[in-house]
């Protein structure tokens, strides 16, 4: 939390809405609060304001920070004006701040990337994979798209000391010209591959976790996006298959089924040839 709040303009920026929209409104609150406690002070410095009325000087403050000036209230002593010049340079600043933020979030590219629920070591072309899906939720085009795969894992050393260990994960395809539907991601497992010999108790055991990064320039933002995703070893499935879901319909157009992206089924077995 410390980390941060250091950087508060990252943290702001990674807020959800909601949370960032109650954070501008609880500091928007406290520098009224305080500003109309300040005007409470003195009681006879704001015209039409009740005696000793917090209220008052509360919504005098709102008036000011916000440069409404309806006119009913206003300051009458060099108390209340110094207070007013104070609090109008705050809310003038204050509102450049809050709008630059807001653009920030609005104007930010963000990818709309689904990857499957599990990733599968399973048989594919007659030869052990790793295998998950991705899938462009926009429906547009993210042009230049690479994927990067890599085994973080616990491992040792030969002195005995307990790491975690990035490898990487080469992908048969690892670049799509064009990503606007779907992406079957495989990584074949051979000797030299770090998931050889892998079973789901190994994985368990080494902490495996796999992260995958899909990069690319979206052609609606012209903006390069970043999409990640990671599968723990629980979420790793083997002897499993994806189930279809392209399809064609009347006019020959590609129809992707997303209500099945997720769904899986057990592994058909390989015809026995006469």
């Amino acid at each position: 939390d410390e980390q941060r709040w250091g950087d508060l303009y990252h943290h702001l920026l990674t807020l959800s809405w909601r949370r960032f929209l109650g954070f501008a409104f609880l500091i928007y609150l406290a520098v009224n609060v305080l500003f109309g406690f300040a005007f409470y002070l003195d009681a006879a410095g704001v015209t039409h304001s009740g005696p000793w009325s917090f209220s008052d000087a509360f919504f005098f403050s709102v008036q000011t920070f916000g440069t409404i000036g309806y006119g009913a209230l206003a300051p009458k002593d060099l108390y209340a004006n110094l207070l007013v010049t104070v609090e109008s340079f705050v809310g003038l600043g204050s509102a450049a701040v809050l709008t630059g933020l807001i653009f920030a979030r609005v104007s930010r590219p963000s990818a709309r990337v689904m990857f499957s629920k599990n990733a599968l070591i399973t048989t594919y072309d007659g030869q052990p994979t790793l295998i998950f899906r991705a899938a462009n939720q926009r429906g547009n085009y993210i042009v230049e798209a690479d994927v990067t795969i890599n085994l973080a894992r616990q491992t040792q050393t030969q002195e005995g000391l307990s790491i975690r260990r990035m490898q990487e994960l080469k992908a048969v395809r690892s670049r799509s010209p064009l990503f606007a539907l779907s992406w079957m991601v495989l990584h074949v497992i051979d000797e030299d591959s770090p998931l050889h010999g892998a079973t789901p108790e190994r994985l368990i055991t080494e902490a495996s976790e796999i992260v995958v990064v899909i990069s690319g320039v979206d052609e609606s933002f012209a903006s390069r996006i970043h999409a990640r995703h990671s599968y723990l070893a629980e979420e790793i499935l083997f002897d499993k298959q994806f189930a279809d879901i392209l399809s064609t319909d009347a006019e020959g157009r590609r129809v992707v089924d997303y209500s099945r992206f997720h769904e899986l089924r057990d592994m058909e077995p390989a015809p026995v040839s006469e």
